[in-house]
């Protein structure tokens, strides 16, 4: 019985695991800020534009 070798087309995948320790750091400190600029605003609204609407004693 005759063999048939047939050309097949291997894929090799290399997965590589990255951890960018300075990619980490930039996206934890650029949601920091956003967490800090959002409690900022509310604490400007909740300070200064509420009592506005309030009318009594502030």
């Amino acid at each position: 019985m005759a063999r048939k070798d047939v050309d097949k087309e291997i894929e090799e995948r290399h997965i590589d695991k990255k951890e960018d320790n300075s990619k980490v750091a930039a996206t934890f400190i650029k949601y920091a800020t956003y967490i800090i600029i959002f409690f900022g605003f509310l604490w400007f609204l909740i300070n200064y534009v509420f009592p506005m609407f309030g009318g009594g004693a502030a």
